[in-house]
């Protein structure tokens, strides 16, 4: 199961009934947005004990269309890449919680 936005923003509720909800949402949107914004200006995010995100650039190419085979031209574009931190990897491997 996936956790989207507004789950999290429920769990957080919950864990911090001292937070408005309304401050929780804005704090996480904050986070987010800078996320984003550092990402597009080609910034490396790190999250200690979570990860790192940072761009990758793909080059353009030819590629194919699998349905008709026809060639088509991709262009050149950013992707994200996310590695996680040696804590998480235990975490996840050792069951901890």
């Amino acid at each position: 199961m996936a956790i989207v936005k507004s789950k999290l923003l429920k769990q957080l509720s919950e864990n911090y009934p001292n937070f408005l909800k309304k401050d929780l949402e804005k704090f996480t949107n904050i986070i987010l947005d800078e996320i984003k914004r550092s990402l597009r200006r080609g910034d490396r995010v790190e999250l200690r004990g979570f990860g790192i995100f940072s761009t990758n650039i793909q080059k353009a190419r030819l590629s194919r269309n699998p349905k008709t085979g026809e060639k088509v031209n991709t262009p050149e574009k950013r992707t994200i890449h996310f590695k996680m931190s040696k804590d998480l990897f235990k975490k996840l491997n050792d069951n901890e919680e």
